[in-house]
């Protein structure tokens, strides 16, 4: 009999990856590719949904054929996306409105002002659990009807449907204007400040709020159940998960038990903490969100810090100062020295993101004097990264009832050696990065062979997870607290330096 094998669908920021994993979790083909980054004003960022559709139709194809397997030895489906990216579009044509705005869009900024002031935080808190912020789908939507004429009537009329980019996926997946399935699942819908957190399902006051139809809304399903067959790319084959990127990242970390977190390493990082049946509501700048669900089981929540700029910061220290030619040269750079000579940087390019959220701080560099080299500011672009994770660290320990005891980590900074130890002297626990780095792909795959009865149960996935490196700490307590407030204060001169002065707290 041929060997059977999961297919993972990860539809990034930047790519579109299929990947096929097998029996015991490892990498079997993968195909990817890029799509294009509009900008059509500062602050706006957009994706063509058309252009990703048509990459996924070209990359499963071309991972099947690298692994030599045919469609019906394909078990099932799994999807992972980038969240809060926001798609409408037209029932019957398939056509989207307009271009796909991407999470890191910030043209909501003025209605996000308004939220706070009308009707405030609070409103907003009890029901979805979100604080008003440009990251979140329901403030695009109300964009897209105040901008694009006559599209809010035709969302009203069952016309124009809503999704994340999982949604539009699945719905063209299943057959499109052909009966497609419009669904999405509990992780994406807990991002949309449209889901109540605690009942999962669409909250008629924020939906009222909002102005938002219940009738352009996709059905909110669980992230691992059987949604439905394929009928295009991959007929007859079972769909059968769905989940945000940085929730699968935690699933395919095994983190299925409260109290353990995983911090994804990107151009910008992800930390979250699986905190149970619990919906834990910080009081520290963090956001809290649905895990997963597993068929009908109770959710499982998350406490989620995100960090603007990390590997973004590497990449401006290659790209705009010209100290390194490649990314991997800055740890051999900061090698060269043993400290960071009393210099700090903070990456607030555009404002702080969790636990602080301040829009109104820029990056600054403090601690400057003849004394300090090139060494020295590569040292200190690594430390950044450091000190935010324990940012994030310290606000998750005061949130949650069980603290971090270790923190597995993932995604392309991971390979740095330097930072991963500094990330571990400045948390002061384990540091663990697995063996298969693709966790996003997963995590979605993993969720899809449950479903599919492909993996029994999360003790077969759990024996799946074998680590590939862990850094110890190995700090003194004096230095590592004396340096953690040097950065402290180095934040706070990057406060205040864009908009308005912050209205009092």
């Amino acid at each position: 009999m041929a060997e059977r094998y999961v297919m993972s669908v990860d539809q990034g920021t930047n790519s579109t990856r299929c990947i096929l994993f097998d029996h015991r979790g490892r990498l079997v083909s993968v195909a990817q590719r890029e799509h294009r980054q509009h900008f059509p004003r500062p602050g706006w960022v957009e994706h063509d949904a058309v252009e990703i559709w048509q990459n996924l139709r070209r990359v499963v194809p071309e991972a099947l054929s690298d692994a030599g397997v045919g469609t019906g030895q394909v078990a099932a489906i799994g999807l992972a996306n980038q969240r809060e990216t926001t798609v409408l579009w037209d029932r019957r044509t398939g056509t989207p409105v307009g271009r796909a705005i991407v999470w890191q869009d910030t043209r909501t900024a003025p209605l996000v002002e308004d939220l706070m002031r009308r009707p405030g935080e609070e409103f907003f808190l009890r029901r979805c659990a979100l604080p008003p912020s440009t990251y979140f789908s329901a403030l695009r939507i109300r964009w897209l009807f105040d901008h694009v004429k006559g599209v809010e009537q035709r969302a009203k009329d069952g016309e124009v449907l809503f999704g994340t980019i999982e949604s539009w996926l699945i719905w063209n997946l299943t057959g499109g204007t052909d009966s497609g399935l419009h669904i999405t699942d509990a992780t994406n819908a807990s991002r949309t400040m449209l889901m109540n957190i605690h009942t999962l399902t669409w909250d008629d006051e924020l939906l009222d709020f909002f102005g938002v139809p219940r009738a352009m809304l996709p059905e909110i399903r669980s992230s691992a159940e059987l949604y439905g067959e394929a009928r295009s790319l991959l007929p007859g084959v079972s769909i059968t998960a769905a989940l945000g990127d940085q929730q699968a990242a935690l699933f395919g970390q095994t983190c299925f038990s409260p109290g353990e977190a995983k911090c994804t390493y990107g151009t910008g990082s992800f930390l979250l903490l699986n905190t149970g049946t619990d919906v834990v509501r910080s009081r520290h700048g963090l956001l809290t969100t649905v895990a997963y669900k597993i068929g009908d089981q109770p959710p499982s929540y998350a406490l989620e810090g995100s960090i603007a700029i990390t590997g973004a910061l590497v990449q401006w220290f290659r790209d705009r100062i010209g100290l390194i030619s490649s990314a991997p040269e800055i740890e051999t750079l900061a090698r060269t020295v043993q400290d960071n000579g009393g210099c700090y940087i903070v990456p607030a390019f555009s404002g702080l993101f969790a636990p602080r959220w301040r829009s109104d701080a820029r990056g600054v560099i403090v601690g400057l004097t003849s004394y300090i080299t090139k060494g020295h500011l590569a040292r200190a672009v690594l430390e950044a990264t450091g000190w935010q994770t324990r940012e994030v660290v310290d606000a998750m320990n005061a949130d949650s009832s069980v603290p971090l005891q270790q923190l597995k980590v993932d995604g392309g900074m991971t390979a740095n050696n330097l930072l991963m130890q500094f990330v571990a002297d400045v948390l002061d626990v384990p540091v663990v990065r697995p063996m298969v780095a693709e966790t996003v792909s997963l995590g979605a795959a993993y969720a899809a062979g449950l479903a599919a009865g492909y993996w029994p149960d999360l003790e077969v996935l759990r024996r799946n997870w074998h680590r590939a490196a862990q850094w110890l700490p190995d700090m003194d307590p004096g230095r590592r607290e004396g340096e953690y407030g040097n950065w402290q204060r180095a934040v706070e001169r990057s406060l205040g330096w864009a908009g308005p002065p912050p209205r009092p707290s």
